[in-house]
């Protein structure tokens, strides 16, 4: 399976590259606003929801935006912030930190 290296945003498309700098797939970006990548998924934020997409360009989870604000994301994790807190999820969108925001 490929990996991310890149996602770019050209006109009304999104472009995702691999490793070798690949073009592996176009999505057209009515998906939503895509907010970051690591190399093996990225999340994109549609109306009150976020979307976790895999290297592939497939969506494979969905998760209510009630979750806070995005932050970052890096290797197998995302964070998100809720008030005075800063969530980790991993890939699957499973909660597995909060720690405090600083």
């Amino acid at each position: 399976m490929a990996t991310i290296s890149m996602i770019e945003h050209r006109s009304a498309w999104y472009d995702i590259y691999d490793e070798r700098g690949k073009k592996q797939k176009t999505l057209s970006d009515s998906i939503g606003e895509v907010l970051g990548w690591s190399s093996s998924f990225f999340i994109v934020h549609r109306h009150s929801w976020y979307d976790l997409y895999d290297a592939s360009g497939k969506k494979y989870k969905t998760i209510n935006d009630s979750i806070g604000s995005f932050v970052s994301i890096s290797g197998g994790t995302f964070i998100m912030r809720r008030s005075a807190w800063l969530d980790t999820y991993d890939n699957s969108g499973r909660k597995v930190n909060t720690r405090t925001a600083r």
